[in-house]
């Protein structure tokens, strides 16, 4: 579970097995955009992830919902959790 910060969801669950994103839930947020970033994640490695999801800024904000599960999946990598 991840706690997401400046987004308007409010964490993020997911498991990464075998080397691989799975199940990916945001919980609030804008709900039919989630649900699409989910699906396309499934089935992704965590650096490609990060590779296409760091960065990206939603309206006047510096992070987004998908920059916010880059940094989960970053902070996941550094503690040895995937």
């Amino acid at each position: 579970e991840y706690i997401t910060q400046g987004v308007c969801s409010t964490k993020i669950n997911y498991e990464i097995r075998d080397g691989i994103i799975h199940k990916v839930v945001f919980t609030d947020g804008c709900n039919g955009n989630l649900q699409g970033l989910s699906r396309l994640l499934e089935g992704m490695t965590p650096d490609e992830a990060i590779k296409r999801l760091k960065g990206i800024s939603c309206r006047h904000k510096d992070t987004s919902c998908p920059d916010q599960f880059a940094k989960a999946l970053e902070e996941a990598k550094k503690s040895h959790r995937i």
